[in-house]
């Protein structure tokens, strides 16, 4: 527990700084600034994080365009959530989950990847010295449900602004032997709805990472090792959690781990979203999320239920053995705005989670009868 107390010391604000952040429920309306939370701020060249406002990370995280992305929850004082095997937590109203996105900066006002950053680089702060700040989500708790806000830094990252409509940003993305100029696009409030809403009956937005399953993993801030769960648990944000035959999704990257595991993985946090038996993609009949078995509804030999070029001209979602004649290659590997998927948070595709995806099918028995 003093451990404990030393990591959580290090996560709020120094005592040098001119005012210190103060985590605000808002149960209504939608402001203008990103300030008025009071859940992460600049300070001394640094984004920092309130007091309570508590850092994760994610076994296999979204990719959203190679971008890091620094999440937080904060929950009023004496509330906590309560732990679920397989769905997302119930979480109590006045509930504030954020997600800042950012990118390392690289030359010529260039940016590179830093979707490979952890808490152990994060979990403390930003050095805005050496980092681009893009967006700020906002994911409230509120009596009539979820909310989201996205909030848009500005050039000087100082602050933040409300933008209901989205905003595109043009960047230029380097990596080793390559350089790709994209357009980054904010997510309008209806947008953010598209995700986020993963049952299409109720309409009602939910918390997509903040899983058991996505959560129960070890991590390292300021020195400290623990694992997420227990460490919710500890400061009074979690209860009601297994303790035991806890299921833990793979690390993608894990090549220790299964390649099966670590392809579904992938697919469950990029896709499962959407395409589960309650999502929106519920009519396809292409479910992707970890729950749905190995067969016809994970796409093996299965034709989808709507042609045209979203197909890519091919015949099944997935045709084991064939990864290039397989729709799901095709589409995660396309950015076209007819045929990609995932269909929102991105302009790029993963060639990491595209090789993984590749491998895993390949690698399968060949043949559909």
């Amino acid at each position: 527990m003093k451990r404990l107390a030393l990591l959580l010391i290090t996560l709020t604000l120094a005592a040098c700084s001119p005012r210190a952040l103060e985590p605000r429920f808002i149960a209504d309306g939608a402001p203008e600034s990103l300030a008025d939370w009071g859940m992460v701020g600049v300070r001394d060249g640094r984004l920092t994080l309130a007091e309570g406002v508590t850092p994760y990370e994610l076994n296999t995280p979204l990719f959203t365009d190679y971008a890091g992305k620094l999440r937080t929850v904060w929950m009023p004082k004496g509330q906590a959530a309560n732990s679920t095997p397989d769905v997302a937590f119930d979480f109590p109203v006045g509930t504030v989950v954020t997600k800042t996105f950012f990118y390392p900066k690289g030359p010529d006002g260039s940016v590179t990847p830093g979707d490979d950053l952890g808490l152990s680089e994060t979990g403390e702060g930003l050095d805005l010295s050496k980092i681009r700040l893009i967006e700020t989500r906002i994911l409230v708790r509120r009596a009539a449900g979820w909310a989201a806000f996205p909030y848009v830094w500005n050039e000087d990252q100082t602050k933040a602004t409300l933008k209901r409509i989205g905003q595109p940003i043009s960047l230029t993305l380097k990596r080793p032997g390559r350089s790709d100029a994209f357009i980054y696009q904010v997510p309008n409030v209806n947008q953010c709805a598209g995700c986020h809403a993963t049952d299409h009956a109720a309409k009602a937005l939910l918390p997509i990472g903040l899983k058991s399953r996505h959560l129960d993993r070890e991590v390292t801030v300021a020195g400290a090792r623990f694992n997420q769960l227990d460490r919710l648990v500890q400061i009074g944000y979690l209860r009601g959690l297994q303790t035991t035959g806890r299921v833990r999704a793979p690390d993608w990257r894990d090549e220790t781990a299964s390649l099966d595991g670590r392809a579904r993985a992938w697919l469950d946090i990029n896709c499962g979203h959407c395409h589960s038996p309650k999502g929106p993609a519920d009519t396809s009949g292409l479910y992707l999320d970890a729950a749905t078995p190995m067969g016809p509804s994970l796409g093996l030999c299965k034709p989808p239920v709507a042609a045209g070029q979203g197909t890519g001209g091919f015949v099944h979602g997935i045709e084991p053995g064939r990864p290039d004649q397989s729709i799901l290659i095709f589409r995660t590997g396309s950015t076209d705005p007819g045929a990609m998927m995932p269909e929102l948070g991105r302009s790029l595709f993963h060639d990491e989670g595209l090789d993984l995806l590749r491998r895993w099918i390949a690698a399968m028995p060949p043949g559909c009868r």
